[in-house]
């Protein structure tokens, strides 16, 4: 193809000497770019009609449950997707490496999305989201990890890597909602739950045959386990997983909580985690400082989420309610308001890899892109003033295109920069399980946006939209305020 040459690998690259590049890039990049395409294919897909499916009447095809109760499920399944990053980041740091941790994941995605195209009702529901949340945890720490392993620690091209793989994601996020939204529109759920199964049995395949380009690095196992103590992690997850079940059993968690569960479970885990790189004996003073740094890029990440994630909640619900998506005399499906963002991201991802690549040193630091990602977000928020009140499906729809442009702006400062950082901020025995840190400030903010969901109303549009949207442009500027200190503890790393 056009965009590969040979030139010199990096240090970090998977290969050495001379090495065939993807557009100047490690050739790895190219199978990890395919293979994430097709998981979040499956994935927004799906999310696009989950809602719908929760909440429309039995004529429509849906389960009649809660409007609130399914937007907070939304939320917390969401959140449970992120959530289970940290395990599968275990795994791979542990037992089986990156790569592989990767590859078995998307087997039990698949299986996930057969379950909610193939079982009725509320047993799909729960066997399908189930699989759907570990496997896609699995893939996006272990593809964001085994794509670090192809730079050096130093080399430019990194941010620039992780903007070309996050195109990727949201090519596969475009096309897929656009066909499971369609057909879910003229036929059924179950047709679109399919299309998400085979959009991911396509995504193994294309793997499969590319897996040499990724190198050993991403198949050594960095901490592994000794055989003396798996028989008592063994005992760890199985008590675990009999606790789960305990908690739905006798009513301590059920539908209606759901969302609110999933904060405080993503909340105390991001705890423990950052308690455990911070005392761990593995880890160098330099490194600690590292970890401490990101502390506040967490609360800012996981702000910028509770918001961005909104698109699978509040805005579906305003997609449904007010926005007018007449067009031409045919009624746009209500999950194609979901395109938006992935276009907008097609269309800049590339200018944005391009000004970094070509400001290199010169590029705002990234504690000033999460603060500039965080503000812009909340912005974002506040453009739905002008439009609150009104009634029915009278929203016009070139705003919404417009607010969603706003939405990508600041995701393209602060979501593929947080993977880059994550790689770039890990100490050496922990490299999955930063990347799991970074994953669960999405969780929380994801489960967040289902909490907050429950408060949206059209009645009381405007407190909605001004109240979280003020307070995420406030934690922008903050975190701007407190830069300099950032940088400091980050120690070396821009």
């Amino acid at each position: 193809m056009s965009g590969v040459d040979t030139e010199p690998a990096g240090a970090g690259s998977a290969g050495s000497g001379n090495e065939k590049t993807f557009f100047g890039h490690p050739r790895g990049l190219a199978n990890l770019f395919g293979v994430e395409m097709w998981e979040r294919f499956s994935f927004y897909g799906m999310l696009g009609i989950l809602p719908l499916y929760l909440y429309f009447s039995a004529a429509d095809g849906g389960l009649e449950m809660d409007r609130g109760t399914a937007l907070g499920i939304v939320g917390a399944y969401g959140g449970l997707v992120y959530l289970s990053t940290i395990l599968a980041a275990w795994i791979a740091d542990r037992l089986f490496s990156a790569e592989r941790t990767l590859f078995y994941s998307a087997v039990i995605i698949m299986i996930g999305h057969l379950a909610l195209a193939v079982l009725p009702g509320y047993a799909g529901v729960g066997a399908g989201l189930l699989c759907v949340a570990l496997g896609s945890g699995g893939v996006k720490a272990n593809a964001t990890a085994v794509l670090g392993t192809l730079y050096s620690e130093g080399d430019e091209r990194r941010d620039a890597g992780f903007t070309i793989f996050y195109m990727g994601v949201n090519l596969g996020a475009f096309v897929g909602t656009a066909l499971t939204g369609f057909f879910q529109h003229t036929v059924g759920f179950h047709v679109g739950f399919g299309l998400a199964a085979a959009g991911m049995a396509l995504g193994l395949i294309q793997y499969s045959i590319g897996r040499s380009n990724l190198g050993e690095t991403s198949r050594i196992v960095p901490n592994p386990l000794p055989a003396s103590r798996r028989p008592l992690v063994a005992l760890v997850f199985v008590a675990v997983a009999v606790a789960c079940v305990l908690l739905v059993l006798t009513g301590a968690v059920t539908a209606q909580n759901l969302g609110d569960v999933a904060v405080w479970v993503a909340g105390l885990a991001a705890a423990a985690l950052f308690v455990i790189l911070l005392t761990s004996s593995r880890v160098s003073s330099v490194e600690r400082s590292r970890v401490m740094s990101f502390i506040p890029m967490f609360v800012a990440s996981a702000a910028f989420f509770a918001l961005f994630q909104q698109q699978f909640t509040v805005l579906e619900v305003y997609s449904d309610e007010r926005l007018n998506r007449d067009l031409f005399g045919w009624e746009m499906p209500i999950s194609w308001v979901n395109l938006i963002n992935p276009v907008f991201i097609l269309i800049l991802a590339p200018i944005f890899a391009t000004v970094w690549a070509k400001l290199g040193h010169r590029q705002p630091s990234t504690p000033m892109k999460f603060a500039l990602g965080t503000g812009v977000m909340g912005v974002a928020f506040l453009l739905f003033l002008p439009m609150a009140g009104g009634e029915g499906n009278t929203s016009p729809l070139l705003a919404i295109v417009g607010i969603l442009a706003t939405f990508t702006v600041a995701e393209m400062f602060l979501s593929p920069v947080g993977l880059s950082l994550s790689t770039k901020l890990a100490p050496q025995a922990f490299r999955a399980q930063m990347v799991a840190l970074n994953y669960l400030s999405v969780s929380l903010g994801t489960a967040l946006s289902g909490s907050l969901a429950e408060y949206y109303s059209t009645d009381g549009e405007a407190s909605y939209f001004g109240t979280v949207g003020g307070v995420a442009l406030g934690i922008g500027v903050l975190i701007a305020v407190l830069s300099p200190y950032i940088r400091k503890l980050m120690a070396g790393v821009r």
